[in-house]
């Protein structure tokens, strides 16, 4: 099974790192003309460098998700340049620096903060390209959600563990609504990988033991890479998955 994107348009966000950056560069090295967005302006301009030395340059816009406005702009601007938006990736998201607390300590605004970047900026980017995917009859929506979105938070993060399973159900919700167009919304729902600098704070804090339990604890004993959950991500964007939809595909070595 190969895959090709020659004159899609895609637009990534939390593209600055991690998934959303090895998603937007593979992306762009199969064709696409990649949109890469994020907030963090420095790490995204690190993440047009490496799409240059590759040989697959991308455009990149500086994009905070839960602003809804925001969002809006992006998918216009992106639609007047090249007349189409083919798929959207919404892999903004995170913990934003938090920390497990017990449940009492949690305040509004830390709860408010998760959801806003992982929850509302997925609706939001996701009504934003609808009406131009519904005008081509034609979209695919791929949200990364997370283990913790169909279990439990390993950091015992409260908010990060309801906003990702509130994504699973927004996905299925989009799924239905969306697909008298040709629009396709899927999930995918990555296990632990170090794939940024956060979670390699959250890995060296477990210690030798911590990390021993966690390995054993994946059926194929081992943590996985970027490069597992871009291929998840690349077969619900391409079109061997134009019948699948409302799905939400865990990629976590087994568990």
């Amino acid at each position: 099974m190969q895959f090709r994107f020659d004159h899609r348009t895609v637009i990534v966000t939390g593209a600055a790192h991690g998934f959303g950056r090895a998603i937007a560069l593979n992306l762009a090295s199969l064709g696409a003309h990649v949109v890469a967005c994020d907030i963090l302006k420095a790490e995204l301009d690190e993440t047009a460098k490496l799409a240059k030395e590759q040989g697959t340059p991308l455009e990149i816009r500086v994009l905070d998700v839960s602003n809804r406005a925001a969002a809006q702009s992006i998918a216009a601007q992106t639609f007047d340049a090249t007349g189409r938006i083919d798929i959207l990736v919404n892999d903004a998201g995170g913990v934003l620096g938090q920390v497990g607390r017990p449940l009492e300590e949690i305040s509004e605004a830390d709860w408010h903060a998760i959801f806003a970047v992982n929850l509302d900026g997925a609706f939001y980017c996701s009504q934003a390209v609808a009406p131009t995917m519904k005008k081509a009859r034609y979209g695919r929506i791929v949200n990364i959600s997370s283990g913790a979105g169909l279990g439990i938070s390993l950091t015992g993060i409260q908010a990060y563990a309801s906003a990702k399973a509130g994504q699973i159900g927004l996905t299925r919700q989009l799924a239905h609504e969306l697909g008298p167009w040709g629009i396709t919304v899927n999930n995918v729902a990555p296990g632990f990988v170090r794939s940024n600098p956060t979670t390699e704070k959250q890995w060296q804090s477990y210690g030798d033991e911590g990390q021993r339990r966690l390995i054993e604890n994946i059926a194929l004993k081992r943590l996985g890479s970027p490069q597992d959950i871009v291929n998840g991500v690349l077969f619900f964007a391409s079109e061997h998955a134009g019948w699948i939809t409302g799905q939400t595909l865990a990629i976590d070595g087994g568990k």
